[in-house]
């Protein structure tokens, strides 16, 4: 495990995007608008409910979030495909976190359920990611991980099986 932090606040997170973090050619997590989380409160290699693995981060919502004011006009609602990809970015972190080299990119996710919406009026979203996989071999580096994200306290999406990959190509 390489040594990084346990949690990282909003200019860890901008750093990791500038690829200041993990070193130019590997993990690195996209730039506002796109990033879809604040801080990262908990990162481990071993930890979660399988023991291989997790992410909890918090993502702040206010009204003023570039998606409510077109998604849809009238009706704001968080587009469910960005609470996926703040999962797929937190699973990338976390295998850049352990030390992994390459860059980063989805793979696939097994099942989606959207139980909820998050509308301008939430506060906050939660996201965990569980790793029920982590391997890193000559030829593959990839996590496999289940995630849920929460808006104030209230569970809205669950995934199976998210793939992320890790590629020095």
């Amino acid at each position: 495990m390489a040594d990084y932090p346990t949690s990282f606040d909003k200019e860890g997170l901008l750093q990791c995007a500038r690829g200041e973090l993990f070193g130019p050619g590997n993990a690195q997590l996209p730039a506002p608008p796109m990033l879809m989380m604040d801080r990262i409160t908990e990162i481990s290699g071993d930890g979660g409910k399988h023991g291989k693995g997790h992410v909890v981060a918090e993502f702040d919502i206010n009204p003023d979030l570039w998606f409510f004011d077109c998604h849809f006009p009238g009706n704001p609602i968080m587009p469910g495909c960005l609470g996926l990809d703040g999962l797929w970015q937190l699973t990338g972190f976390n295998l850049g976190w352990r030390g992994w080299q390459g860059r980063g990119y989805a793979l696939g996710v097994g099942e989606v359920k959207l139980k909820g919406m998050v509308r301008p009026d939430r506060k906050m979203l939660t996201y965990y990611v569980d790793f029920t996989k982590a391997v890193q071999t000559r030829r593959l580096t990839m996590g496999v991980a289940d995630g849920i994200v929460e808006a104030d306290g209230e569970v809205i999406y669950e995934v199976k099986d998210m793939k992320v990959a890790l590629s020095e190509s």
